[in-house]
């Protein structure tokens, strides 16, 4: 292990992160389950991309009986890949009719970014002040949580997620500004762009409606808007498949990422059939292999698996149960928890103090539920929360294992000691 890190540090150099103080080195999964390179055994309560559980069985299958077959590219005709896209399309509002497929969400963004300036002329975007979207140049240049040293776009500007029962009234005031900001720039709003969960700003997914007034400002002022469902989006919040929907407003478009593929790298962009109708009047979209054969077999047996499996329903009922237990830790555990928020298979547990602190104290939980042998992620701009996004089988045996995991850590005096640490720190 000591070896390993070692050469990866030599080879793959220092942006490179890992995720805990002692590097995670998984060599198996199944479900919800890892395993590392020792045989032990992690219940994994983070990783969305494999959205129907690590290595389903279905899924395997799908992709080496196609590779068998032939792989090729969206310039050559394919049954699968047209029928992915009408099982695809057929998922959203009827107006969302038409897709272009992608490997990732960074490309299934950088895409909506290419469409918006096509159809608009318009450059000026608008993200969330901690918003995460992506790993082209254009989409680091709107993406705030990559840090103080990844500088924004001049065509970008910044605003607070909704928070609390006022919070639309302020998404939709700060994003009257924003585009104001951009047009004293000499700049024109093309677009508002965010995640519909709002996760990298710490998980705001409340309430209901919260987002209408922001989407209408850009509207009215000639802009469209972006549902980046890449974390939020294929049945996780249970209530419905998009995340988008549970606030009653559609969007212009829609990207989505690797969870369609459970991993796999295939990803897409949903949008109207007239803004694509503008698109290819003015230019052209070729991917090799966004949207192959092999891919769209395996979109298909993922989309199979959510539907056979009742998964959305799943995350509908465990994850009740996922926000139930989480209250009540926050409930029994006053002095470390601030608050527990979630819809579905989607949760943050907020520590008290300050942001700084927090993070901190956040730090040492997810280091400590790793070596009770959970993995759980953070969000919020100082990773002042804990981040809970399991695969969509995630059951109420595995609620409870983590519930049980999480009461143990939040009463070890170590991490009190850490928040009081860092809030005299501050």
């Amino acid at each position: 292990m000591t070896d390993l890190a070692t050469r990866r540090a030599r080879t793959l150099g220092p942006a490179y992160r890992h995720f805990y103080d002692a590097p995670l080195y998984p060599v198996r999964g199944r479900g919800v389950e890892l395993w590392d390179a020792e045989g032990r055994r992690y219940l994994d309560a983070y990783n969305n991309v494999p959205s129907v559980g690590h290595c389903h069985p279905r899924v395997t299958e799908a992709l080496a009986r196609q590779a068998e077959i032939l792989n090729t590219h969206t310039r050559y005709m394919h049954e699968a890949v047209v029928t992915y896209g009408e099982r695809l399309t057929g998922l959203f509002d009827p107006a969302l009719s038409q897709v272009m497929f992608t490997c990732t969400g960074s490309e299934a963004n950088d895409l909506a970014l290419r469409l918006v300036r096509a159809v608009t002329g318009r450059s000026g975007i608008i993200v969330t002040s901690n918003a995460y979207h992506g790993v082209t140049l254009a989409l680091a240049e709107m993406s705030p949580s990559l840090g103080a040293h990844n500088p924004l776009g001049a065509h970008v500007r910044t605003v607070a997620p909704p928070s609390g029962a006022d919070g639309g009234t302020r998404f939709a005031a700060d994003v009257r500004a924003a585009i104001a900001s951009l047009e004293e720039a000499g700049l024109q709003a093309g677009a508002l762009l965010f995640d519909t969960a709002f996760a990298s700003d710490g998980l705001r997914l409340d309430p209901p409606g919260c987002i209408a007034g922001a989407v209408a400002e850009i509207r009215a002022a000639g802009g469209l808007w972006i549902a980046d469902e890449v974390q939020a989006g294929l049945g996780r919040i249970g209530s419905h498949m998009w995340a988008y929907e549970r606030h009653g407003v559609r969007p212009d478009i829609v990207t989505l990422g690797k969870p369609l593929g459970a991993g796999h790298p295939i990803a897409a962009m949903v949008t109207r059939p007239d803004l694509l109708a503008e698109f290819g009047k003015k230019t052209r979209y070729f991917n090799t292999f966004g949207g192959n054969p092999v891919s769209a077999a395996v979109g298909l047996a993922v989309l199979d698996v959510i539907e056979d499996e009742g998964l959305m329903q799943n995350a509908a009922e465990t994850g009740a149960r996922l926000l139930s237990g989480l209250r009540d830790l926050a409930a029994r555990h006053p002095e470390a928890v601030a608050d527990a928020r979630g819809t579905g298979l989607y949760a943050a547990l907020e520590l008290r103090g300050t942001p700084e602190a927090a993070g901190q104290g956040i730090t040492w939980l997810t280091n400590e539920m790793r070596r009770r042998g959970i993995l759980l992620g953070s969000c919020g701009a100082h990773g002042e929360a804990l981040k809970i996004r399991p695969p969509l089988p995630f059951s109420p045996q595995n609620v409870a294992e983590l519930v049980t995991a999480l009461d143990a850590a939040l009463s070890d005096d170590a991490l009190l000691q850490t928040l009081g640490k860092s809030a005299q720190d501050v």
